[in-house]
């Protein structure tokens, strides 16, 4: 496995729902920072919205620097189709630059009935998704770095 201190994650974070994403974002990169990765090495991107996503993974997952990239974002389902649309892009999106570049691409970007549905996954103690990411992140690094 890399030496924790040369691990370099991107963030790429919708600012569309900052109240969820800036819970998923402290968790993470806390949980990343205890873990052993330097904070030197956490970069943090913000874009309007969960679409943007995929396009900002894919030239971060190009420049060949990151071990892994994380995604967060919450999209809210409302009267019309555009939820579906928005949601099924980012995550497929997502899962092309993952496989294009051979680089992990966590996905928590929760798509949910209720924006308290994911207020609550970004604010718990227990199963926190912000806290998951990063230590899903690590365990894909060393995972890939082993085969």
């Amino acid at each position: 496995m890399k030496e924790k201190k040369d691990i370099r994650i991107g963030i790429i974070s919708s600012s569309f729902r900052e109240e969820v994403v800036s819970e998923f974002e402290k968790r993470c990169i806390a949980t990343l920072i205890e873990r052993g990765v330097p904070e030197k090495n956490i970069r943090v991107v913000r874009v309007p919205g969960s679409f943007e996503i995929p396009l900002v993974a894919e030239k971060m997952a190009a420049q060949g620097t990151y071990n892994a990239l994380i995604t967060f974002g919450a999209i809210v389902k409302g009267k019309t189709f555009h939820f579906e649309q928005i949601s099924n892009e980012c995550a497929r999106g997502c899962a092309e630059v993952s496989r294009k570049y051979g680089i992990p691409v966590i996905f928590e970007v929760w798509s949910v009935y209720e924006l308290a549905d994911a207020l609550e996954r970004a604010t718990r103690a227990e199963e926190n998704k912000g806290v998951e990411a990063a230590e899903s992140a690590l365990a894909m690094i060393e995972t890939l770095s082993s085969l």
